[in-house]
Formats: structure tokens, C-alpha cells, sequence
């Protein structure tokens, strides 16, 4: 433990280095920590204030790394508003006796409620018929849907998400089947416990929910796909790199993914995509087969609450508990 911790507990200094929710920033400081709230902070901004911070907040835009963690002297936490801690060094952060926080529970919901929506837009051709219909172009037969009875999802990663997931497919007579690999005893109301092998041989759409990891980097790409005895829907909703973009458009083109929804890019800074990815990109977008949107499977008006009031909760009682 660090030699200032007990002289920090009075009044925490945490940098808020991201925009967060009000509910955050004046609960923070009702509770008498000390903040600078900088929404706008770039990296060198990081750098330069982070050698007296106790806690560091942040989302997505900044990646904490050894530089950052080794700049901090007395930093106790880092504390991630959203989902997943892929933008953290953990292994360093553990290293340094650094607790790393988030709020993955808050936006289960609106990921579940996403998934939904990305699932029967594709299988019901709705944003296609949307656009035709707006350019007066009036076709049934050619927009003809495929119902979601009957067919058997597998989830691919049971946590927070992945089980918001099936309780929202409660209703639509669908089979729901799970697989975590790092979970036991899992089977709930909503999903039935399996091997990865059952989610291969009875998979109608996969519904990706994994964090990224160093093993599941790149997890789902030619060979993984395969291996599913049908051809398959698959949705992705966690993060980009977990799917092999190249591979997935030589997947969709050959027929064995018969059509996808991506939340989340392998490079979600379209203004950066090298060539290769501009024509894979160029792809997806041009395929009637495939619905995407911008990262935003989390990010609804009550999420974005309940982030902050989740990440608040969490970060008092880390301060109680030192």
C-alpha cells in the first residue's frame, strides 16, 4: 500500500478526464472529494496533473498505461464510466497496487434492448425497406423477413450484457443457448449452460458479448466460423476486435454468415482505416446484409445516469474500505 494513502482519505483528489454525467460530478464533490473536472484532457494534460491525483475517471478516448500509471505517484484507482477495461493496463495497474473500477452493469439494459433491435431490423430487412419506401420504391416480395420463432440464439459471453441479452428474448419462442468460459453453474430462466461445441452445432445467430482480451482478440474469424454446422446471423455488441473484419467480409460473400449487425469496428476512427480496411468498410457498408451502427449499443439517456450513479457507489465505498 502506498506510504500517502492514509493521508489521502480526507479528501481524495480525483481527475475526471472525460465528460461524465452531473449525478458523478457534484456527487464526488458533495462527498467532499477533491476534482478537477478536465472533459476535454489530452494526453499531455493527463501527464501533467496526474502526479497529485488519488483516483483518475475516464471512458473510452484515454488508454492508461505504464507512462500514465508511473506519472501518477499517488494514485489508488482508476475508475472507467462504461463497460469493459480494455483501455487499462491491468496487469500494471496490479502491479502498482492499483484498483481498477467500472460500471459494467449500468448499461446492460441498453445493450440488451440493442441487440433486439439490431437482430429483427436485419432479419426483417427494415432498414433497407425504410430507405426505399423514403425514395418511393414500394417492393414486399424483395423485403420479405425471416422470423425469429423457432430459430436458436447462442450467446457468446454471459455476463452482464449477455444475460440482459436473453432475458430480452424471453417472448420470442426463440432456444437460448450460452457459453461463458469462464463462468460455472451459469444456466438461468432465460439460457441453458453449454459446451462451445453445442453452440457450433445447433447456433441459428450468435450474439457476441465477450470482453477484449489478449485470447479474444481476432476470436471470431474464418476457421471459428466454420466450425458452426449452419450458416449463421451474428451480432456483435462488444467490441470491434473480437471479430476478424477481413475475414468476416469473406464470410458474408461465401454465404456462411448470412448476414451481420455491428455495433462495434475493428477501427472505429473511420478517418484512420488503412487501405485494406477501407475496402472491407466499403464493404459492410454497401451489403444489404449487414446493419451498423456507431458504438452507441450503451449509450442511452438512462445509461448514461446510470453510469455515473453505479461508478459514484463504487468509488465511496472504495474510499470507506481504505
Amino acid at each position: 500500500m502506498k506510504d500517502n494513502q492514509n493521508n489521502a482519505i480526507g479528501g481524495m483528489n480525483i481527475l475526471i478526464a472525460d465528460d461524465v454525467h452531473e449525478l458523478l460530478l457534484l456527487g464526488l464533490r458533495d462527498a467532499g472529494f477533491h476534482v478537477l473536472y478536465l472533459p476535454d484532457a489530452t494526453r499531455v494534460e493527463i501527464l501533467n496533473r496526474i502526479a497529485a491525483m488519488h483516483i483518475l475517471v475516464i471512458r473510452t478516448k484515454t488508454r492508461v498505461d505504464s507512462e500514465v500509471m508511473d506519472a501518477a505517484k499517488k494514485l489508488l484507482c482508476i475508475a472507467r464510466a462504461g463497460a469493459g477495461l480494455d483501455n487499462i493496463d491491468e496487469l500494471y495497474a496490479l502491479s502498482k497496487n492499483i484498483t481498477c473500477l467500472n460500471a459494467g452493469e449500468a448499461n446492460s439494459d441498453a445493450v440488451g434492448e440493442h441487440t433486439i433491435g439490431m437482430l429483427l431490423s436485419l432479419l426483417n430487412n427494415l432498414i433497407k425497406a425504410n430507405n426505399e419506401v423514403k425514395q418511393r420504391i414500394w417492393q414486399r416480395e424483395a423485403n420479405r423477413g425471416i422470423e425469429l420463432a423457432g430459430k436458436t440464439v447462442g450467446i457468446l459471453g454471459f455476463g452482464n450484457t449477455g444475460r440482459a441479452v436473453a432475458k430480452k428474448l424471453k417472448g420470442f419462442d426463440v432456444k437460448v443457448l450460452a457459453y461463458d468460459k469462464y463462468l460455472v453453474d451459469y444456466s438461468t430462466d432465460f439460457a441453458k449452460q453449454v459446451s462451445l461445441q453445442q453452440i457450433f452445432n445447433e447456433t441459428d445467430i450468435l450474439s457476441v458479448h465477450l470482453p477484449l482480451t489478449i485470447e479474444t482478440t481476432w476470436l471470431i474469424d474464418k476457421d471459428f466460423v466454420s466450425r458452426f454446422k449452419k450458416s449463421i446471423y451474428l451480432l456483435n455488441l462488444s467490441r470491434g476486435k473480437v471479430i476478424k473484419t477481413a475475414d468476416l467480409v469473406q464470410m458474408i460473400k461465401s454465404g456462411k454468415v448470412l448476414g451481420c449487425a455491428l455495433d462495434v469496428l475493428e477501427n472505429e476512427n473511420l478517418s484512420t482505416l488503412n487501405a485494406s480496411q477501407e475496402n472491407d468498410f466499403s464493404f459492410l457498408i454497401a451489403s444489404k446484409n449487414v446493419v451498423l451502427s456507431p458504438h452507441i449499443g450503451g449509450w442511452t439517456v438512462e445509461s448514461y445516469r446510470k453510469i455515473s450513479q453505479i461508478l459514484l457507489d463504487k468509488l465511496l465505498t472504495f474510499r470507506g474500505s481504505n
